[in-house]
């Protein structure tokens, strides 16, 4: 049994994500490989964060990971907030 025969499989406890993509249960909150829909991958460097593919290298909202946001006034460089 799939979960594209029973989409509701994926909301068992126990399952990786509440969503169905290619047979195969997924968070498309989280998921690099189904971002926000199915098949949409995240590039090298860039991690999916709330359905978005971001670059935590550079983005002081996801610092070096989804939601690690640098202080007011500070920037993200290579995921650090302020590196000098």
């Amino acid at each position: 049994m799939t979960c594209d025969n029973v989409p509701r499989a994926c909301r068992a406890s126990g399952s990786p994500g509440p969503d169905c993509c290619r047979k195969q249960c997924v968070n498309m909150m989280t998921d690099n490989q189904n971002c926000g829909q199915c098949g949409k991958k995240c590039q090298f460097g860039q991690a999916c964060c709330g359905g978005s593919c971001v670059d935590v290298m550079y983005d002081p909202k996801n610092c070096g990971g989804c939601n690690k946001r640098c202080k007011k006034g500070s920037f993200c460089q290579y995921g650090m907030c302020s590196y000098a």
